[in-house]
């Protein structure tokens, strides 16, 4: 809830908003922070509060990566890394809703949650080596990291770009010429807050499952985003 704005625009005392903190500032364990008012935007009446927060950031780095640093275009081809993943599981319904078709990894028990958020090709990693089926893409979006991060290269096009937000503050450097490696920014801004917002009304997107804790859970919680293996977010319920 918004208790005071400094440049709020149209955000008023007592509006429920939703946003990402800035850098250098989190607050994922608090019960009350101040952020700045650019930073945040009106929730849709529509999305719980819960699902706003596994929206928030999800939806700002997909977007930032498949629709900024890659500036995918309708009938492009794009490979998704671990497709389940919150941040993953927005980008195939961004990338859909821009109009490319959509490939994506995960494994054998998130198949059909993957088609289900409307991917056009789903790979079970733990039976096929994705570079050995897909070739030709016009761009990959890698939220998994290490080797499938390295390996993405080979499934691009020449003249294709891959961004990676799993592997630290630099994108792999490609072992071929042909291709670019970017890594997304992910700046926090309302109007990023906004164009999420705008997506989640208009049907574009839904929230990605969520696994919800108590503050008191935090430690089962970090366990389990530390195995990287679970659909969805992870979200903590403060109070």
């Amino acid at each position: 809830m918004v208790s005071a704005v400094g440049d709020g625009a149209d955000l008023k005392v007592g509006d429920a908003v939703f946003g990402v903190l800035g850098a250098g500032k989190e607050g994922t364990y608090c019960e009350k922070v101040a952020i700045p008012a650019a930073l945040v935007a009106k929730k849709p009446d529509g999305l719980s509060h819960i699902d706003a927060a596994a929206l928030a950031l999800t939806g700002l780095t997909a977007i930032n990566s498949v629709e900024d640093t890659l500036k995918l275009q309708r009938g492009e081809t794009i490979l998704i890394q671990g497709g389940a993943g919150g941040v993953a599981g927005f980008a195939i319904q961004f990338a859909k809703y821009l109009g490319a078709r959509v490939i994506t990894t995960c494994s054998a028990a998130n198949v059909d949650y993957a088609r289900s958020l409307g991917a056009d090709q789903v790979i079970d990693y733990n039976a096929e080596n994705f570079t050995r089926v897909v070739s030709g893409c016009d761009a990959v979006f890698d939220t998994v990291g290490g080797d499938v991060a390295k390996q993405s290269y080979a499934v691009l096009k020449p003249g294709g770009r891959a961004a990676f937000i799993a592997s630290g503050a630099e994108a792999p450097k490609p072992d071929r010429s042909d291709v670019a490696g970017l890594r997304p920014p992910v700046p926090r801004s309302r109007k990023a807050m906004e164009r999420i917002a705008e997506l989640y009304v208009a049907g574009a997107v839904k929230p990605p499952e969520v696994k919800l804790y108590k503050l008191s859970q935090a430690a089962d919680a970090h366990r389990l985003s530390q195995s990287r293996h679970f659909r969805g977010k992870l979200v903590f319920q403060v109070r």
